[in-house]
């Protein structure tokens, strides 16, 4: 569920979000009530396995209206006994009470944007919070009984060195976090950050850049955490499990997602469609109850489509993809598919193979996005 409200823009950020007035809240939440009333036709078959509150600034709802949306979907849809429900939160958009509001109502995996420990690299980011106020809301979070919390932060930001990196995470580190997102900066076109890039510090050079994500790899490693997809590390048991659903589309009964709000997507089969970005429309057309006209972008993929698919989410996992899966899926060996790509990044060093399974080397996830290029239909 996107929730596209923030209390103020990030310069480096480039999703569909912002700030907002009471009153443009108010009518949006009543937009998504709707929506999530009327699309529950559609999903009579389903159980509901993860739930995520995505943004924008999810936190920044008060928890009242947090709590009618979570009983919205329960009332329309059915939700596994075990469902994880994560909310994307901010420092400076929440409190002991509604933390505990929170957690009574259900929500049971919190993912905190700290993004930097140093309060010089959060005020040039353009973030709400000092360091101090995120261990706070953390302190505050354990106390309301978050269990399962992860903590997202950013490396090569401008100005930023190893030793800062390093700093961080030694900092972050100390909370044991039961899950860790660590993400490397990129400067997109239109944002404020791509803007004015020049009024910034220098970005890290590529030697530096290299030596973060080196130290991401050992730090973590060091203390227990498992690297299990490109970007995210756990403990034990704590991996994301609605993400991991984006990433293993191969299992078509569990790989589904339905995306409710503003410009959310959603997978279900072989059909993709997103909804419209537009505001204005979204709250005429939910308003009216026509939230089939809200569909966008609608397409359906075929299966060159759906293996590329398979291979490129599937190995953005440390594990990579089943040979089996793959088989089950489609009726056809991978190498019957990709023999060719396959043998030329095995013979680099970029891909291997064991018990069963094609995964990317160390050497491979360095240049990920190339090999991946490779799966996709000409």
């Amino acid at each position: 569920m996107h929730i596209p409200f923030c209390v103020r823009k990030c310069v480096y950020c480039d999703f569909l979000s912002g700030p907002a007035s009471d009153a443009l809240r108010r009518d949006y939440l009543e937009a998504l009530r709707r929506e999530l009333a009327c699309e529950a036709r559609h999903y009579r078959a389903y159980e509901v396995e993860t739930v995520f509150f995505g943004g924008g600034t999810p936190s920044i709802l008060e928890a009242q209206e947090l709590t009618e949306l979570l009983a919205q979907l329960c009332s329309h849809y059915r939700i596994a006994g075990e469902t994880e429900i994560t909310l994307e939160a901010n420092p400076g958009t929440l409190t002991p009470d509604k933390l505990a509001c929170l957690r009574r109502a259900g929500i049971n995996r919190l993912s905190i944007g700290l993004q930097s420990a140093d309060d010089k690299e959060l005020r040039l980011l353009g973030r709400i919070h000092t360091y101090a106020e995120f261990l706070q809301t953390y302190r505050w979070a354990r106390e309301a009984g978050f269990d399962n919390i992860n903590i997202d932060l950013i490396s090569g930001l401008p100005g930023q060195t190893p030793a800062d990196w390093r700093d961080t995470l030694e900092k972050v580190l100390r909370l044991h976090p039961e899950h860790i997102s660590a993400y490397s900066l990129i400067v997109e076109e239109g944002t404020p950050l791509h803007r004015h890039l020049g009024e910034y510090p220098a970005l890290p050079d590529e030697e530096c850049d290299r030596q973060m994500y080196q130290e991401t790899k050992r730090m973590l490693a060091v203390q227990g955490y498992e690297r299990y997809e490109i970007s995210n590390y756990a403990r034990a048991g704590f991996a994301c499990r609605h993400n991991r659903i984006y990433w293993q589309r191969g299992k078509r009964h569990t790989a589904d997602y339905a995306g409710f709000g503003l410009g959310a997507s959603s997978t279900v089969g072989s059909l993709r469609w997103k909804n419209t970005d537009d505001m204005a429309r979204y709250l005429s057309l939910c308003g009216a109850g026509d939230t089939a006209a809200l569909r966008e972008e609608r397409e359906a993929l075929s299966e060159r489509e759906l293996m590329a698919e398979f291979m490129i989410l599937g190995l953005r996992m440390m594990r990579g993809i089943s040979e089996k899966e793959f088989c089950d899926t489609f009726g056809r060996e991978p190498d019957a598919v990709y023999g060719a790509v396959l043998e030329k990044y095995e013979k680099c060093g970029l891909l291997a193979r064991g018990g069963g399974r094609i995964f990317l080397t160390d050497a491979g996830i360095d240049v990920s996005n190339v090999v991946f290029a490779d799966f996709l239909p000409d």
